[in-house]
């Protein structure tokens, strides 16, 4: 079961992109003991989100959209975030 952080990340995720594929991924166990471990179990992330909302946008622009969804999550609660943003035409 995901934890409390996950579930927030995922919640704000589908609020703002409606996505038709979302996968919060705790990375945080490969992780252990290396820079930015608080020993929450929560501190790395990888984020797989498809949503209509990124046509037409790049790369960048799709990463800064998930940013800004997910608020003072990446760089505060959250030490690593890595994000996979697809438009739904691509695989």
């Amino acid at each position: 079961m995901p934890g409390p952080l996950a579930q927030e990340m995922e919640r704000l995720l589908t609020a703002q992109f409606a996505p038709s594929r979302l996968e919060v991924i705790n990375d945080s166990a490969r992780h252990h003991g290396h820079a930015g471990d608080d020993g929450s179990g929560e501190s790395h992330f990888t984020v797989v989100i498809q949503s209509a909302a990124f046509s037409g946008k790049s790369r960048l622009e799709r990463q800064r959209m998930v940013n800004r969804a997910l608020g003072d999550i990446p760089g505060e609660r959250v030490h690593a975030l890595a994000i996979r943003a697809l438009a739904p035409e691509e695989a």
